[in-house]
């Protein structure tokens, strides 16, 4: 087995693709007001630490478990702006780290790409680094930026 064996089958694992939610809720936002992002991973493929393990067939009878790490998340908002890499999945209000404020109004499509590091093991031996990053972009959401006017009202 080589490490372009491993390398093939780490490419070939099944990724999740994180989506994320943004607060205030709803993907309704007001311009210059902080909305918070957070990672969401889907059910559906390998996340960081979880374990795959290709057929041993393809592995010329070796049990070889593929363990995807997360190097970091790059979240795009949609208007030119992006924050990352960082390892943070951000948050809900009042404690996410992840905010953005948009500066116009407009309908806008943010993604967040996660960068996958991994780490292989043969047999149930030690886990081993692979020396590959591969980046995972999600599904686009949407964010609605509107503006409000301020009026005074005697009552």
């Amino acid at each position: 087995m080589t490490t372009a064996m491993i390398r093939e089958a780490w490419r070939h694992t099944a990724f999740a693709k994180p989506s994320f939610t943004s607060q205030p809720k709803g993907g309704t936002t007001l311009i210059r007001l902080k909305t918070f992002f957070q990672v969401d991973w889907p059910t559906k493929g390998f996340q960081p630490d979880e374990v795959d393990q290709p057929p041993l067939s393809a592995m010329l009878g070796h049990a070889v478990r593929i363990r995807p790490t997360l190097i970091g998340y790059t979240y795009d908002f949609g208007d030119g702006t992006k924050v990352g890499p960082t390892k943070s999945p951000g948050g809900s209000y009042p404690d996410g780290d992840v905010t953005h404020a948009f500066p116009k109004k407009g309908t806008y499509h943010p993604t967040v790409t996660t960068t996958y590091g991994g780490e292989f093991s043969v047999d149930g031996g030690e886990w081993i680094p692979i020396p590959d990053t591969l980046d995972i972009t999600g599904p686009a959401g949407t964010v609605t930026v509107k503006t409000s006017k301020n009026r005074l009202v005697a009552q």
